[in-house]
């Protein structure tokens, strides 16, 4: 489609120098003009929003436990996402990694018996910077898989950009860019230099191997793309893969803006990504400021 376009301004734009064209004539070429224009944007756009954004879109780590007082944890496991930041050191992710044992069946079930849960720890590794920083859970939604967590003030935090939010509602069949850390530890040791690769290999799911990516400053998140299938409610559907890890990533229009959340992906059906809107982002973002 780019190259027809080119192909018919540069046909028609000699014609309208030897007089003036129709009406008609002039309209399809402003048209084609603009569409070129579009095009060229919507093909940028991955690369512009993951240049511009990557440092502030971290990894998130932690451990989290469920257990009975007085008696080893019924359950003690890791948990990791991506979270972005919204506002100043206030970063959205989803209720399932700020609250690992949220919409768990098992945590749940030891919960509904009077088990209590807790997170040992809970940081954020942000691209660039050689150490995490901890971050504490600010609000959660009630009804969706989304929650704020804010973190440690530090002069890193302070010089990152906040991602802007979509201010229009988001419609099908747009293109839309998923920025986050797909396979956590383990996607990241894969796309490091040989060396590195076989030193971590074994240890993709360890704080210590973060820590060593961290250092040499291998925490980079990836970018995947696709288009959006459908919007129900505040539920986005897209076709831009994903795996565990890529929880809590920004999803991105063509225009740079967030449109939503990323939090699921159905196995076996390619179009299965699932997103929340930012529309119930905001009152969670709105009830994290007044905190302060």
């Amino acid at each position: 489609m780019l190259l027809g376009a080119l192909a018919m301004i540069h046909y028609y734009s000699p014609l309208a120098a030897t007089g003036t064209p129709p009406d008609d004539l002039q309209k399809q070429v402003h048209e084609l003009t603009a569409q070129v224009e579009q095009l060229r944007q919507d093909q940028a756009m991955p690369a512009t929003v993951l240049n511009h954004y990557r440092n502030s879109i971290g990894y998130v780590y932690g451990i989290y436990q469920v257990g009975f007082p007085n008696q080893r944890p019924a359950i003690r496991a890791r948990v990791s996402g991506t979270g972005f930041l919204v506002g100043s050191g206030l970063l959205a992710t989803n209720r399932h990694v700020a609250e690992p044992w949220y919409g768990d069946s098992e945590s749940e079930a030891l919960l509904n018996k009077g088990a209590i849960a807790t997170l040992e720890s809970l940081v954020i590794f942000f691209p660039g910077s050689p150490t995490p920083v901890n971050v504490t859970t600010a609000a959660v939604s009630k009804t969706t898989d989304l929650a704020i967590v804010r973190a440690e003030d530090s002069d890193l935090v302070r010089g990152l950009p906040v991602l802007p939010l979509a201010k229009s509602p988001s419609s099908p069949g747009q293109l839309v860019t998923v920025i986050g850390y797909p396979m956590g530890i383990a996607g990241m040791v894969a796309k490091s230099p040989t060396g590195i690769y076989e030193r971590l290999a074994y240890r993709h799911n360890d704080i210590n191997a973060a820590s060593e990516l961290a250092a040499l400053s291998l925490i980079r998140p990836s970018a995947t793309c696709g288009h959006l299938g459908d919007v129900v409610g505040d539920k986005l559907i897209y076709d831009a893969p994903t795996a565990h890890g890529g929880s809590g990533g920004p999803v991105f229009n063509t225009k740079g803006e967030v449109i939503g959340v990323n939090s699921a992906f159905m196995d076996g059906f390619s179009g299965g990504t699932l997103g929340v809107s930012v529309d119930a982002l905001r009152p969670l973002l709105a009830e994290a400021e007044q905190q302060k």
